[in-house]
């Protein structure tokens, strides 16, 4: 395992520090997700979501952002529908490349990899950031839905244009710089030319990346995944947390009726995840281990060149000066 960047110092925090953004990933894909993720977020047991601009729930999620530019928003940029049922298209219209035979985002990445230009590539996307900025979200950062700009099916990736935006708007962007979930070893030049790219571009990204598997194991079998099962697991996730600033993501939705209309699978994870995130365990978890807390605006600010807020011991911002710890870069 490659030692982690020198950005926990940059963030005001000691070089051996632990730093974790508990993240929610689709915000605004239905009304199931806007509701338990905004729920989460006020509570103050996620530090950010990300939020797909495209999707039928985004006028929602985009008025809660609006209204509440104090939280860590990103937005979750998105060239793919997933669902058999429950589709969304590109903001950029149907006579491109980004979309299948019904008019829709391609159900699959290696689609997307395969058919998209990358001139409309990049106009979609910086039309899901600019349709974001016009509602009046304090974006924080962007990140990628399923993974379609990061060429893990053919090779073919779509992150230059995501490094020229989030540059062009000083935002960082959820890239790992180090091989995990799940992904062979065979993926480390990629990832160490993909995070040159960042560094060049002047686009802060993580150290880590990880989360639990998405489905819920054995789901339809005697072997079903239950929540007590599922939680062991993901205290175990916390608890190895690396040196570095780590993302762990999440999909935290309501398991209703709506949500089982939407979904292919795994409705009873995404109840599972919302409970989880809001556990007292978790945190409780997270303390006995030294994790410290952050978020995307914190990162935003080292991108932008701020100074980062002072913390203490335990993590907790206590100002914000002009002299703070580690803000000389």
């Amino acid at each position: 395992m490659r030692a982690p960047s020198d950005l926990v110092t940059r963030l005001g925090l000691p070089p051996d520090s632990r730093a974790l953004v508990l993240n929610a990933d689709d915000l605004g894909m239905c009304r199931a997700a806007n509701r338990a993720i905004t729920e989460l977020l006020v509570a103050g047991h996620l530090d950010s979501a990300t939020l797909m601009v495209p999707c039928p729930w985004a006028p929602e999620a985009l008025a809660f952002a609006a209204d509440r530019t104090d939280l860590d928003l990103g937005v979750h940029l998105v060239l793919t529908s997933e669902w058999t049922r429950y589709r969304w298209r590109p903001l950029t219209g149907v006579g491109t490349t980004l979309v299948d035979d019904a008019g829709y985002f391609p159900a699959d990445c290696r689609s997307v990899e395969l058919r998209a230009s990358d001139a409309d590539v990049a106009a979609e996307l910086a039309a899901q950031l600019d349709a974001a900025l016009a509602a009046g979200m304090d974006v924080t950062h962007l990140d990628n839905h399923m993974g379609s700009v990061y060429g893990l099916e053919t090779g073919r990736s779509f992150l230059p244009q995501v490094f020229e935006l989030a540059a062009r708007h000083g935002l960082p962007f959820r890239l790992p710089r180090t091989v995990g979930l799940g992904l062979p070893d065979t993926y480390r030049s990629v990832l160490d030319q993909a995070a040159a790219a960042a560094d060049a571009a002047g686009v802060v990204i993580l150290d880590h990346l990880t989360t639990h598997p998405f489905e819920l194991l054995g789901e339809g079998t005697p072997d079903e995944e239950d929540y007590a099962s599922m939680k062991a697991g993901f205290l175990d996730l916390l608890r190895a947390t690396e040196p570095g600033v780590t993302e762990v993501f999440l999909h935290p939705m309501l398991d209703d009726d709506e949500l089982g209309d939407v979904a292919d699978y795994a409705v009873a994870k995404r109840g599972f995840e919302r409970r989880l995130l809001a556990d007292p365990d978790v945190a409780a978890t997270l303390a006995e281990e030294g994790i410290v807390r952050v978020g995307w605006r914190d990162l935003r600010d080292v991108q932008r060149g701020l100074a980062p807020q002072v913390r203490d011991a335990s993590g907790t911002p206590v100002a914000r000066a002009s002299d703070a710890v580690g803000g000389a870069r």
